[in-house]
């Protein structure tokens, strides 16, 4: 602590006072140089550098040093110098010299001429035996991380005290600075830890050893989407709803070379055309009513990454036209813009819908079409894969045991019933029906009695009796016309044709009597491999 000796103003010779305060408006211009340097940027080297600049060029404190603490070593190093001789290797063990002093006593030293200090060590070899120096700590805290050595360009002219104050100053705001430096790289530290561990994490989850399928058809899927993962290439992946289309496609994404980035998606049915422009493409400030600012679209956010559009099938026409220019330039122009964007994203689309259907009937371009179907991916639907039930239904109720804290089973009999069932909705139906068996399920066991189908074919069977299994279709016997289509014991392809006969293969009147769309019943026809009569 240094002593202070007050004076009033009358005391201080009328030249003394002129000197002292043409040197405090010198250092607080100086000051405020400093301040803003610190608090413009994060980088902290160069701004030090920019620091130790000022002290030389505005506050005439010559060959700046900044010296940082080894936390391994107790050692001070020379870290920074405003000098043309380079920093080398020059370090001070406590109690060593003047410098090292600071290490066991924190506090500032300063001296009218350094020559006079038989401690002074000058290994850097800049400093001038005959002018003052000034050394004060720079603290984080409480705790000592540095020095700031400074010499005053000239011969000590009674103001030393006043340079030193002003150097305390500038070594507190450098002590700050640093203090948030060191904030900033430990929770940028902790963020990088927890993306990586987070992106281990999602790999794992949407790895292809990870999911859940052994049958031939899904192995086939899983290894088209490994082979395809590694390329750019655009995927269409094709299938009934609920069959698992997003899974594949961030399996797709997540094992790609580009996981690092960002896989953005969008549901393309769940958005009228107008806004699904503005989604996708962003839009300029002022381009309609309540575009208060600019935004950017899904293709500007999955920049480098992926773009999954599910039910590419549902866009109309028009915009069909503007999502070609993008996947065959990867350009486009905001809503409401003019300057075109370029972009460098890779497409995976999904639909359940027939879309060589749609593009005989005039309501799916045939060019977008076959731009979307380099890679076509199938997915089967539950009831083809029927072996695999029994894995899927163990891995949902993992998850569903997860959420509700607690261990689920599934009885013999419960698997049974639920090979047993078709399964129109797909593994998201067979969820749906775990999730309700488990809420029910006091125990956790879930039994037969707790395999529930909410619908009309269910509700007419017995109650608690299971359903017998789908008869596996004969393709030379002819169905019965007369056959009930609700009958539990047709399989799919046999409710259809039964239909089809019925209605004398009549496809629209066909598709009434299953409760059905005319594009529906088409591509029911087309994907069971059923051969249309014709009269």
């Amino acid at each position: 602590m240094r002593e202070h000796t007050l004076h009033s103003v009358e005391t201080i010779p009328s030249s003394g006072f002129c000197r002292t305060h043409e040197l405090n408006i010198l250092l607080l211009a100086a000051l405020y140089a400093v301040s803003r340097v610190l608090s413009r940027s994060l980088a902290f080297n160069e701004s030090l550098r920019d620091v130790l600049r000022i002290l030389h060029d505005e506050a005439g404190l010559t060959c700046g040093m900044i010296g940082i603490v080894d936390p391994d070593s107790g050692n001070l190093t020379a870290h920074l110098l405003h000098h043309p001789s380079p920093v080398s290797n020059v370090q001070y063990e406590p109690g060593e010299g003047i410098l090292g002093l600071m290490l066991e006593k924190p506090r500032t030293m300063m001296f009218t001429r350094i020559a006079d200090e038989p401690r002074f060590l000058n290994r850097l070899d800049i400093y001038q035996s005959e002018l003052p120096f000034i050394a004060v700590p720079i603290k984080s805290g409480s705790n000592l991380q540095g020095v700031l050595a400074v010499q005053p360009g000239t011969p000590d002219d009674g103001l030393l005290e006043e340079r030193a104050q002003f150097v305390e100053m500038v070594a507190n705001l450098i002590g700050q600075s640093l203090r948030l430096s060191l904030e900033v790289a430990e929770e940028k530290s902790t963020l990088l830890e927890e993306r990586d561990l987070l992106r281990r994490t999602v790999r794992h989850q949407f790895g292809f050893d990870s999911m859940v399928g052994r049958s031939a058809t899904m192995r086939r899927v899983f290894d088209q989407a490994r082979l395809v993962a590694k390329w750019n290439t655009t995927v269409l992946i094709r299938g009934e709803t609920g069959t698992g289309k997003e899974l594949i496609a961030n399996a797709i994404h997540y094992n790609s070379p580009r996981a690092r980035s960002a896989m953005i998606k969008l549901n393309c049915a769940a958005l009228p055309e107008n806004l699904l422009e503005s989604e996708l493409f962003g839009h300029e400030r002022g381009a309609f009513t309540g575009a208060v600012e600019a935004r950017k679209g899904r293709f500007e956010q999955a920049h480098g990454g992926t773009l999954f559009l599910d039910e590419i099938g549902d866009v109309t026409p028009p915009f069909q036209a503007k999502l070609l220019r993008v996947l065959q330039e990867g350009e486009f122009e905001r809503v409401g813009g003019s300057r075109t964007i370029k972009v460098d994203v890779r497409f995976i689309a999904a639909t359940h819908r027939d879309l060589e259907t749609a593009v005989d009937m005039g309501d799916f371009r045939e060019d977008l079409f076959y731009r979307l179907n380099v890679m076509p991916i199938f997915l089967p639907p539950l009831r083809e894969r029927i072996e695999d039930i029994p894995e899927i239904a163990r891995h949902l109720l993992g998850k569903i045991g997860n959420e509700q804290k607690r261990k689920l089973t599934l009885s013999d009999m419960a698997q049974r019933r639920l090979a047993a069932h078709s399964w129109p909705g797909n593994v998201r139906e067979l969820e749906n029906c775990l999730e309700r068996a488990a809420v029910l399920s006091e125990d956790g066991r879930i039994d037969v009695d707790l395999i529930r189908f909410p619908s009309a074919r269910e509700r007419r069977a017995p109650q608690g009796q299971r359903s017998p299994p789908p008869a596996p279709f004969n393709p030379i016997a002819s169905p019965n016309p007369e056959a009930d289509i609700d009958d539990p014991n047709l399989s799919e392809k046999e409710r259809v044709i039964t239909a089809l006969e019925q209605a004398g293969w009549v496809q629209a009147k066909a598709a009434r009597i299953l409760g059905m769309t005319p594009r529906q019943i088409a591509y029911r026809i087309q994907t069971l491999n059923i051969e249309v009569k014709q009269f």
